[in-house]
């Protein structure tokens, strides 16, 4: 795509070229937002955005929950040639000021109910943007008296578009540099090829917009096939999740296997009318064989399992809908190539595992500010990732694990996969994650962490998942230590920090 393009346009605009202007883009708990009133308040978003001086190619910082402002001041943004930044609106004050300092955005869009925090966060910041604050007087003024017509500025496919942060469970998250052409393509390649998003669906989410994976999922996705994506503010329970799937019948659900568990586990699942689903999607963190089964015989729903990076923008490597092996990730997108190579770059045997790469027209320019990092991890036209996997015979990828995640115990390599999905398996566990840790003759030995079903007696537990283990699992791969949580902590993408359990054990 070696031409001008704005997204803002691709995903928006020629929706009302095409005719449909009048049909909705948007369901919300306050009603629907058609085609025609999204591009409304988005060119009100960049005329906005103009009026305080924001240029092509700065930073906007979208800190929205998802409500209708969000898509608009994100396509406003986009409008204006400047790049948008999507944080989550719940991040402390410390957390925003860095992402003022790393940033260097020229303005934020938030809320009014946490601009508090985000006006405490510019004391002190090296880089303080402007506050776009919604649902004051002063900013909704500023969107609503500007104008609703605005033309779009002739954005290069290669220029930066939005900055995704790498969802690693690891050290400090990383501002992925994404173009414009990135996310038109795999629109193309997945969401057209894979999934087949048309005018007639509806998008439910779990993650929200601030995540890449919804991003695509439930709002560019939709948009580019003329068809509407769901959208609440609310925090993601089972119980909101079974009323929003209610009040809008959605026909794709996005979902993550945390989610799935929260469904499944619910006492009402049974009873839930989920018929309006033609299939869900996962992604963000490894499904479970167990509970990829409980899903289907609770709801019935196709699911499919699939990977993405924020270096790739979203999903390659995807189960295909009449074709989903659970406990696999599936076979690699149209458009993209996925290679699984050993330490010295050569490419494995079926079965093997291996570090992956991929390349394809969704690849990043690199980190912001992270030149080391960016030379580790792409290399030409490849993007070197740290997720190690196996591929079969037929092509599918089964994940096993990030290579710091892989243990060596015994003088053994195995996937802490292996002990978890035992673990889940077992009645009394809701959920369970496995790491290696150094024991005191230096050596690594691997320890659970679990989340005890409702009901589960503490008391007796260890002993009666240690009993579980045996015959199911080798001893080396046995955890040493059993420990129990009331949660697991999350990175700032909702995905297990395995890094923060390691350091409750020091």
């Amino acid at each position: 795509m070696d031409t001008p393009c704005n997204i803002a346009d691709h995903f928006l605009d020629d929706r009302i070229r095409e005719g449909l202007g009048d049909r909705i883009a948007l369901r919300t708990r306050d009603g629907a937002v058609t085609y025609a009133d999204l591009q409304a308040r988005a060119n009100r978003f960049a005329n906005a955005l103009e009026s305080i001086g924001v240029r092509p190619e700065e930073r906007v910082l979208i800190g929205l929950p998802d409500v209708p402002g969000f898509p608009a001041a994100l396509f406003g943004a986009l409008k204006r040639g400047a790049v948008g930044v999507m944080v989550n609106c719940y991040l402390d004050e410390k957390r925003i000021r860095d992402l003022y300092d790393y940033t260097r955005a020229t303005a934020a869009v938030v809320p009014a109910d946490h601009a508090d925090t985000f006006t405490r966060a510019t004391r002190g910041a090296n880089h303080p943007p402007h506050l776009l604050v919604l649902g004051t007087d002063e900013g909704d003024a500023r969107i609503d008296n500007s104008s609703s017509h605005y033309v779009n500025y002739a954005s290069h496919s290669d220029d930066p578009a939005i900055w995704l942060f790498s969802g690693g469970t690891t050290g400090r998250p990383k501002g992925v540099v994404q173009s414009h052409a990135s996310f038109a393509n795999s629109t193309e390649c997945y969401a057209k090829q894979v999934i087949g998003y048309t005018a007639d669906d509806i998008t439910l989410s779990v993650p929200k917009l601030y995540f890449g994976y919804a991003t695509g999922s439930n709002l560019f996705f939709p948009l580019a096939a003329g068809g509407s994506a769901v959208l609440f503010p609310e925090r993601c329970t089972a119980d909101e999740l079974f009323a929003q799937i209610e009040r809008h019948r959605p026909t794709i659900l996005i979902n993550v296997p945390t989610m799935v568990n929260h469904m499944v586990s619910h006492p009402g699942a049974p009873t839930r009318d989920l018929s309006c689903l033609r299939l869900a999607t996962s992604a963000g963190e490894p499904l479970p064989v167990p509970l990829h089964h409980r899903w289907n015989e609770t709801f019935g729903v196709e699911l499919l399992d699939g990977l993405g990076t924020a270096e790739m923008w979203h999903v390659f490597i995807s189960n295909r809908p009449g074709r989903v092996r659970p406990g696999t990730l599936g076979t690699t997108v149209p458009g993209f190539e996925v290679r699984l190579c050993d330490d010295d770059g050569r490419e494995v045997g079926p079965g093997e595992v291996g570090r992956m790469r991929v390349r394809g027209g969704s690849r990043a320019h690199g980190y912001w500010q992270r030149p080391r990092a960016t030379r580790n991890a792409f290399a030409g036209e490849w993007y070197i990732s740290g997720d190690m996997m196996t591929r079969d015979h037929d092509g599918y990828l089964t994940y096993q694990g990030r290579d710091d995640d892989l243990l060596k115990v015994s003088g053994k390599w195995f996937s802490p996969r292996e002990a978890e999905e035992c673990l889940v398996e077992h009645r009394n566990v809701k959920e369970a994650v496995v790491v290696g840790i150094e024991a005191m003759d230096g050596l690594t030995v691997p320890v659970a962490f679990v989340v005890l079903a409702d009901g589960a007696d503490s008391g007796t537990v260890r002993t009666t998942l240690r009993a579980h283990l045996r015959g199911r699992l080798e001893s080396y791969k046995h955890p040493r230590e059993i420990h129990l949580l009331d949660d697991l902590p999350r990175t700032h993408l909702g995905k297990v920090d395995r890094g923060a359990l390691k350091g409750r054990t020091r």
